[in-house]
């Protein structure tokens, strides 16, 4: 596989710039198995679209302010990144206009940081006291790259779903931001059952693929929890003959990584599992998830799910349909083609 067989045109008016005043007003495009059209609706449907006995399974990571503007002795301008806290230290990406050495005091609106080594595309850290709470206290909303504006203060509510819970991710799992507390009790009120899953989304997640052979990528690692809690709610959905459905492909991951042996099992770890065309999903059997980048993995994910061919389709469906793509965008819901397989 190439990375070009994953692209895609996309008008750069459609990429958008802010969420909409509701939640649950974004449009779902439904995209059933082969053979049958594709449908326009609503998020706010998304309760008639399923099934009493289907098990929803959620990410409750929480976005960290992870972006810190802060300055070298020389002057010069640093944009700093967090991807991962651990104690009085930091992993984190460095943008600079000249190259940053170990040593180097960087200062911030909170204190002096001290750039300690590399660790391949990041630079560890050491901050004025606990990392997670320096960047808590003053770190910025970390919104995506392809989104040309400042963070506002509403993004600190928005860029978060109204379930986030374990703070460390840099990155909303964004097919969670659709839901608001009305839908979730909908959905409750439809029997449709719910769990939650565990998956810090790391700055990684936004760094293209530098190698046009698809398979010589290398996956960033995100830290992810799977609970005993979970295991049992999807034991208990298979036997009533429900569906496992992802809401987005940080749970799809999860749930992945957590059953590489065939059994899904509670636990942590850190996962750079990458699912593109050909990879046999072992729990998912439907994913909610935005639109993503042409060429990036998260398309490479949901190709694998439902076909590429199918996905591209859907793609050139939603662009001439004016949906709007990327974090704060519109969303698909996808049946995998195991899924289908096996309710034949």
């Amino acid at each position: 596989m190439r990375r070009s067989d994953f692209h895609y045109d996309l008008p750069p008016g459609l990429i958008a710039q802010a969420p909409l005043a509701e939640r649950t007003a974004s449009r779902l495009l439904v995209v059933p198995p082969e053979g049958r059209a594709f449908a326009d609706r609503r998020i706010a449907d998304l309760p008639n679209l399923l099934a009493p006995g289907d098990l929803l399974v959620f990410n409750d990571t929480r976005v960290v302010p992870a972006r810190l503007a802060a300055r070298k002795p020389t002057g010069g301008q640093v944009e700093m990144l967090l991807e991962r806290a651990q104690g009085n230290e930091a992993l984190v990406q460095l943008r600079a206009s000249k190259p940053t050495r170990p040593g180097t005091e960087l200062e911030t609106v909170g204190g002096t940081l001290r750039v300690l080594a590399r660790e391949g595309d990041l630079w560890r850290v050491a901050t004025p006291g606990d990392a997670l709470a320096f960047f808590e206290a003053h770190g910025a909303v970390p919104l995506p790259p392809y989104i040309d504006r400042a963070a506002e203060e509403a993004d600190r509510e928005r860029y978060q779903s109204v379930f986030a819970r374990e703070p460390g991710a840099v990155a909303a799992p964004t097919a969670s931001l659709h839901f608001d507390p009305e839908l979730l009790d909908a959905l409750a009120a439809r029997r449709v059952d719910a769990a939650t899953v565990t998956l810090h989304v790391g700055a990684g997640t936004f760094q293209p693929l530098r190698v046009e052979d698809v398979d010589a990528h290398v996956m960033h690692a995100e830290r992810y929890v799977v609970p005993a809690a979970v295991v049992e709610a999807v034991r208990r959905a298979r036997e009533r003959g429900g569906r496992v459905v992802a809401v987005g492909t940080t749970v799809a991951r999860t749930l992945e990584s957590a059953a590489a042996d065939g059994t899904l099992r509670e636990g942590r770890g850190e996962t750079r599992l990458f699912i593109r065309p050909g990879y046999d999903f072992r729990v998912v059997d439907a994913l909610l998830t935005n639109f993503h980048l042409p060429e990036s993995t998260l398309l490479m994910l949901v190709a694998a799910f439902a076909g590429r061919e199918r996905i591209l389709a859907a793609y050139e469906h939603a662009v001439r349909e004016g949906y709007r793509f990327f974090s704060y965008g519109d969303a698909m819901l996808l049946q995998g083609r195991a899924a289908a397989e096996r309710a034949r």
